[in-house]
């Protein structure tokens, strides 16, 4: 048997492993609209944990990550391993708790719902799904990418890339429109300890065959592209860039739709408290193995080609061919366990706060769930076709939707705990910070960059100041709940 029917048939096994769980689960699904995008509220501790851990691990992680720490060092480690790990964890109990309490009052499935019910507004519910969709498809498209690139290095061209990103993305609408987020909690729990496991045995099994951390460390020190790696700062890594990233993306992340519905289906308080204590763990035990075989590939001599992933790379070279598509399995677990989670988040954005509100407002149970797994299809289907265009890079395209929705954060931080917010304010602010930061993405004009900080921080001030500011010389609108966030919300 030839290497190349060695690592699809690893890969297509894996993934038929996982549609498989996800049949499973839709034995055990409700048809209700609840059921599909929330498991009916009732995820327990472990299951939350690695299905956001999943869900985040994405192309983004595996490829753009150990390619950022292959170029520039393992610095990376700093904002994605551990400030992040800390900031999400903080932002899970601040934004997720209070969330978690709204939706077991209130039933609320999505952000849009919840601010759109307190502001009386099914526009500003609108509003808030649009943004999310926008910076939601360009994410998608980085897992298609990233699935087709892998796919084409690990069997030297014999699958193109196309058919990569085609493969991953009939999978992902497969097991997303049969089971929803029950099957997509246990895929990504599966997907998620996989991930986990074959990171750590590939960091090991390459570490053994350059001779052990001090030989691969020896190796990055003696090499004058690659000695400046083991000093703290340089021309990218800046104090200002570092923390303008960990801040954008640490809020990002708490924007995220397939991150932020997961806030409403824990199934306790005690579940919510137990996995933001050990997101941070879960969080360097995983980036630090993948970043640093990014960052001791620069020194091994390692070659990759201008536009190459350096993971897929580094296994080829040190471990054998079956365990390299293992790992790559891993990946594609990564990328899916992203992508099915967005997906399916997408459809419940689209079908709630767009198609219900705008187009048929007495939509039945039933209705909704066949709507939203609909949505799925063609959802998947146009960010496959978008990603067919390479429009950039994984690492551009990642930090482009994690900032776009970190310019969502801070106003609905205002709503969640400023009683004196209005929805003139709210709605200001998000069409502000999302007007500068989409126009330093596209128009020259508007710098990327100020005195070092990203635009993206800099979006999320200027958001801040401009909800603040217009709530505080505007009136609350006739339709404004302005106590439902406030009173007493229980607990369990």
């Amino acid at each position: 048997m030839n290497a190349v029917t060695i690592q699809l048939s690893i890969i297509v096994g894996y993934l038929l492993l996982a549609l498989a769980v996800g049949l499973v689960a839709y034995r055990l699904t409700d048809r209700t609209a609840e059921d599909f995008y929330l498991a009916s509220r009732t995820l327990g501790t472990v299951v939350l944990l690695f299905t956001t851990f999943a869900t985040l691990l994405s192309a983004f992680t595996f490829f753009a990550g150990p390619n950022v720490a292959y170029a520039q060092g393992p610095e990376w480690i700093l904002v994605m391993g551990l400030m992040d790990g800390i900031i999400f964890a903080i932002l899970w109990y601040v934004i997720g708790y209070k969330q978690w309490l709204l939706g077991q009052r209130y039933g609320y499935v999505t952000l849009g719902e919840m601010l759109g019910d307190r502001f009386g507004s099914p526009y500003l519910r609108g509003l808030v799904a649009g943004v999310s969709l926008l910076w939601l498809f360009p994410y998608v498209m980085l897992q298609q990418v990233g699935a087709g690139t892998a796919l084409e290095a690990l069997t030297e061209g014999a699958i193109s890339y196309a058919a990569g990103a085609g493969l991953i993305t009939a999978f992902m609408i497969l097991y997303v429109v049969a089971a929803g987020m029950r099957g997509i909690a246990w895929t990504d729990t599966l997907q998620g300890v996989f991930m986990l496991v074959t990171t750590w045995v590939a960091l090991l099994w390459v570490l053994s065959a350059v001779g052990g951390p001090g030989a691969a460390t020896e190796a990055l020190a003696s090499n004058p592209d690659t000695a400046g790696f083991l000093s703290l700062g340089s021309d990218y890594y800046t104090v200002n860039w570092i923390l303008s990233t960990a801040i954008t993306i640490g809020f990002g992340v708490a924007m995220f739709p397939q991150v932020n519905q997961r806030f409403f289906a824990a199934g306790s308080k005690t579940v919510l408290k137990r996995t933001f204590a050990l997101w941070p763990v879960l969080c360097v035990l995983l980036f630090v193995p993948s970043f640093m075989l990014g960052a001791w590939a620069a020194g091994l001599a390692v070659a990759v080609p201008e536009g190459a992933n350096v993971l897929p790379l580094v296994l080829a070279e040190y471990t054998p061919t079956w365990f390299a598509a293992l790992v790559i399995a891993g990946a594609m677990a990564a990328m899916m366990s992203s992508s099915d989670s967005m997906l399916l988040s997408g459809s419940s954005y689209f079908t709630r706060d767009l198609y219900r509100p705008f187009v048929e407002r007495d939509l039945s149970d039933r209705r909704e769930d066949l709507i939203a797994r609909g949505g799925v299809v063609l959802f998947a289907t146009a960010a496959f076709l978008g990603s067919l265009l390479r429009p950039a890079g994984l690492f551009e395209l990642g930090e482009a939707a994690f900032s776009g929705f970190a310019q969502l954060a801070l106003p609905v931080l205002l709503a969640l705990y400023w009683r004196s917010i209005t929805r003139a304010g709210i709605t200001a602010g998000i069409l502000a910070s999302q007007g500068f930061y989409l126009s330093s993405l596209f128009l020259a004009v508007v710098p990327g960059s100020y005195a070092g900080w990203t635009a993206g921080i800099v979006g999320m001030g200027l958001g801040l100041v401009v909800t603040v500011a217009v709530s505080l010389v505007t009136s609350p609108a006739a339709e404004e709940r302005r106590a439902i966030y406030f009173d007493r919300l229980g607990a369990d």
